[in-house]
């Protein structure tokens, strides 16, 4: 029996609109969304002289400050490539009691406004909060220190990385692990390297979401931070406070370096992603 052209054509027919169409309406919002802002705020920046430009984004302060944002970030997104890895293969490989409550609980740092989340972190590591008084006696300033810039970042980055491994950890074929096994390997050899090579791309795209989001993060970061320049201070504080000194141009041009390494950071991690995936064919 044969299937006519118009019969496959209909079967094999999207319900979603042509390229054509998809790619119009996809570049326009980008364009309005994204390119437009971007160009708006570079073009801010060049009603700086060069000098003046150099003055203001590359001063002694906003290095400090530089320093400080990529620190943290990296360092909070680390923690939550780790940890996530840790929760996602909890929810995917066991069955206990609460699972999906956990699943659940996750998502939590999406649903919530980061100045609660900060809020709540600055009450709980004072010296009198609930592990302040227990933490502070140790020397452990959990409170108004870069430390708890660290661990605001990281409770704010840990769903992404848990939601990019989870459904790729849920794909793997169990039958890998059993050749594995009956090949003489240990469970730790099977994680190494027969699991961990095929989890790395969404490890990197974890890390990648992550360390953006630690990046620009400012609401939380402001209630467990004593912002003190030269400190406790975060390159998206001193853009506030350089546009709450009407000095525009100043915080646009801070803005712009901030911009320039946290596009170099996602390019070089996005470009390690396809050189594992490259190796791992």
């Amino acid at each position: 029996m044969t299937i006519s052209k118009s019969s496959r054509t209909r079967k094999s027919r999207s319900p979603l609109p042509g390229f054509g169409p998809s790619l119009a309406v996809t570049i326009s919002w980008l364009t309005i969304l994204l390119f437009v802002p971007l160009l708006a705020l570079v073009a801010k920046s060049m009603s700086l002289t060069p000098e003046e430009f150099l003055r203001a984004a590359w001063s002694d302060r906003a290095r400090a400050a530089y320093t400080l944002t990529f620190t943290a970030a990296a360092i909070s997104a680390a923690v939550d490539v780790v940890l996530g890895l840790l929760f996602a293969w909890v929810i995917v490989r066991y069955s206990f009691p609460g699972r999906v409550l956990l699943d659940t609980i996750v998502d939590l740092p999406f649903a919530l406004p980061t100045a609660v989340a900060g809020l709540v972190y600055s009450t709980l590591y004072v010296k009198s909060g609930w592990y302040g008084r227990f933490l502070v006696p140790l020397g452990i300033e959990g409170a108004y220190s870069r430390f708890a810039i660290v661990l605001i970042l990281i409770f704010l980055g840990l769903p992404f990385v848990v939601r990019t491994v989870q459904p790729l950890l849920a794909s793997l074929e169990g039958e890998i692990e059993e050749a594995a096994a009956c090949l003489g390997a240990s469970r730790w050899q099977t994680f190494l390297r027969v699991i961990l090579p095929s989890l790395m791309p969404a490890l990197y795209t974890g890390f990648a979401l992550a360390f953006a989001r630690g990046l620009g993060e400012y609401g939380s970061i402001i209630f467990v931070s004593t912002n003190i320049p030269f400190k406790s201070e975060i390159a998206p504080y001193l853009i506030y406070s350089r546009l709450e000194d009407y000095k525009y141009e100043e915080a646009t041009a801070i803005a712009v370096v901030l911009l320039v390494g946290s596009i170099s950071t996602l390019m070089i991690i996005n470009w390690l992603e396809a050189r594992n995936r490259r190796y791992a064919r």
